[in-house]
Order: structure tokens, then C-alpha cells, then sequence
């Protein structure tokens, strides 16, 4: 399977922060000059959007992100997602770390 470009950038990211913690740093602190630096290619954010990087390279830490609360009004679902509040289709399976599972977090 081939990589789109964003998997390519993104995997070219990582890896430089991974091998050299000055970049990774720069990369926390000012992430788009960071990127320009290391791609040689501009980076323009949607307006009103800002790009934070966290480090999240410490196995011992679990990291738990929180997406922006979803706007109810303005959905609309697709025919499978339709089928499935109708009780008509298979729910998507949840992909997680293979290493942990809720269910070990949680303790159950």
C-alpha cells in the first residue's frame, strides 16, 4: 500500500523527532517554522487554527485526547450509517493499541 503525502510528511516528522531531541523541541515550541525548516515547504493553517505538538514518546504515560464536542444540529448520516441506527448494519469495529485495551485500563 502506498503512503498519501500527508503519511509521508507526517512519518518524515516523526522520525526526525524521534532521532534528534534539539528538533523535537523546536518541533513543541513553534511546530509550523519547525516543519517549514525541515520540509523546506510552507505550511498554511486554516484561519482561526492553531497546531500544538505534544510529546507522547513516554510508554509509561497513557495520553487521552479530547476531540472538539460535535456540532448535533448539522449532522447528516450517510445510507450505512442510516442502516445502522436502524438496527440494520454492523456497528465499526474500534481500533486501539494493540498493547492495552480499555478493558485492561479500566480494570475490568
Amino acid at each position: 500500500m502506498e503512503l498519501t503525502r500527508e503519511q509521508e510528511l507526517l512519518n518524515t516528522i516523526l522520525q526526525k523527532a524521534w532521532e534528534d531531541e534539539d528538533f523535537k523541541s523546536e518541533l513543541m515550541a513553534n511546530p509550523v517554522e519547525s516543519i517549514r525548516k525541515l520540509t523546506g515547504k510552507e505550511i498554511t493553517l486554516p484561519a482561526g487554527k492553531s497546531m500544538i505538538v505534544n510529546d507522547q514518546t513516554d510508554a509509561t504515560v497513557i495520553h487521552l485526547n479530547i476531540p472538539p464536542k460535535p456540532n448535533m444540529e448539522d449532522v447528516e448520516l450517510n445510507e450505512e450509517q442510516l442502516d445502522m441506527v436502524s438496527g440494520g448494519g454492523d456497528p465499526p469495529p474500534i481500533i486501539m493499541d494493540p498493547s492495552s485495551s480499555l478493558t485492561e485500563l479500566l480494570g475490568d
